[in-house]
């Protein structure tokens, strides 16, 4: 057991973290058996050892990879690798043991100085910027490293992502800046060009089957329908496997494309894709909303239905104000994953009508995908993966769903 047991088919990237993460363990014992030089020297000398100069650790990194790929499994695997306090250590272990004290408060999300940030609104603001990093300057409690992990910096707004970079360019001496993002394209240049690159790859289908019969208990058969289905995604194929309605769901999607006849069809097949979205965004509000609801009230001294004191409206109002913005941001994930598993439909039946067997969109599809290759030709397929690829573009650029949803099933006819 290690705390790399999760992070699958990505040997090159656990083979670097690791040894980043004994660097980082040499560098402290060394520095701690060394003679107390003055504090100057001593922010001097930890800033050196943080900027990766010939040396394996550094200050900031940036994971990129395609959803599914474990980018936020390898930054907090490495944190906690960074925080590992095992006794092997002293026999010349490597850091990441997956239970000691260190590393099992990191894997939890409990330890003091290890900050995970993730969201599932639109964006991150300015303002939480300033507080991640009010808080990376703060010295470590456990006299090591204060590491931030940041799962969304793709989301970062152009202010916030200005915030960062004073905070990545001159880091404190113990803060280590761990960044995730789909592609560099997603962090700002000037923040990327100050982070140490990892790219990681989508897992092998294999390698997913394997790890959620190992971790999950599921059964193989299922295990491996789930992640041919996904291509690969590690999180959309342990629900796929664990949940009826996510297979319901794609059972939907996957029937569509037979469905758009005419243009009555098309704006049908477009409400519902669009209604399935807002049942999902609506089941999650159900589940969280009230619950944070009740904790504002309470911590503002209005719990068992009491009135609200003087003043407070205002939190109440924010509140409310970011569970929207979740709920729009649910919304648009759970349509993208629909045009994703309607991308690989239109894949299936390309690779069909090019002669090849290789199906990426599920086995439970193959006699509808090769209906729909018999039905039509390569060029037409072509402009409907298109399609399915302007709507995801136009849903990003904040168009009203149903309105893009709409266009891409009338050009998909």
């Amino acid at each position: 057991m290690s705390v790399w047991d999760d992070l699958v088919g990505q040997e090159r990237v656990t083979a670097q973290l690791a040894a980043a993460a004994r660097d980082a363990l040499t560098r402290a014992t060394a520095e701690s058996a060394a003679p107390s030089p003055s504090p100057s020297a001593s922010a001097s000398a930890s800033a050196g050892s943080a900027s990766g100069s010939g040396s394996a650790m550094t200050h900031a990194w940036l994971f990129t990879g395609p959803p599914g790929s474990g980018r936020s499994t390898a930054a907090r695997a490495f944190a906690a690798a960074l925080q590992c306090v095992s006794p092997d250590l002293a026999l010349g272990g490597t850091p990441g043991c997956g239970f000691c004290d260190g590393c099992h408060t990191t894997l939890i999300g409990t330890h003091a100085d290890v900050e995970v940030v993730r969201t599932d609104l639109l964006t991150i603001g300015v303002k939480e910027t300033r507080e991640l990093v009010r808080r990376a300057q703060l010295a470590p409690a456990g006299g090591r490293w204060q590491v931030i992990v940041l799962e969304d910096a793709d989301r970062l707004t152009e202010g916030a992502g200005n915030v960062l970079l004073k905070a990545v360019e001159e880091p404190a001496p113990r803060t280590v800046w761990l960044l995730c993002a789909p592609s560099t394209e997603d962090a700002l240049p000037t923040i990327r060009s100050r982070c140490r690159h990892l790219a990681l790859r989508t897992p092998p289908v294999d390698a997913v089957a394997d790890i959620l019969m190992r971790r999950d208990g599921i059964e193989p058969e299922v295990a491996l329908t789930a992640a041919r289905a996904t291509q690969g995604h590690i999180g959309r194929a342990k629900r796929l496997a664990t949940d009826e309605r996510a297979r319901s769901r794609r059972a939907a999607v996957l029937a569509l494309p037979e469905r758009l006849t005419d243009v009555g069809g098309c704006l049908r097949a477009a409400q519902e894709l669009v209604d399935a979205a807002s049942a999902d965004a609506k089941e999650l509000a159900e589940e969280l909303d009230e619950k944070e609801t009740e904790e504002l009230r309470a911590a503002l001294g209005a719990a068992d239905g009491k009135r609200l004191p003087r003043g407070t409206a205002g939190a109440m109002k924010e509140l409310e104000d970011r569970q929207k913005r979740r709920a729009t941001r649910t919304q648009r994930d759970a349509l993208d994953l629909a045009l994703i598993d309607l991308t690989g439909f239109y894949r299936d039946v390309l690779a069909r009508q090019f002669g090849s067997a290789t199906a990426l969109a599920g086995g439970e599809s193959a006699a509808a995908v090769d209906r729909v290759a018999a039905a039509t030709r390569p060029e037409q397929t072509l402009r409907r993966m298109e399609a399915v690829l302007a709507c995801r573009e136009a849903l990003d650029r904040n168009v009203a769903p149903l309105l893009a949803v709409e266009a891409m099933t009338m050009a998909l006819r």
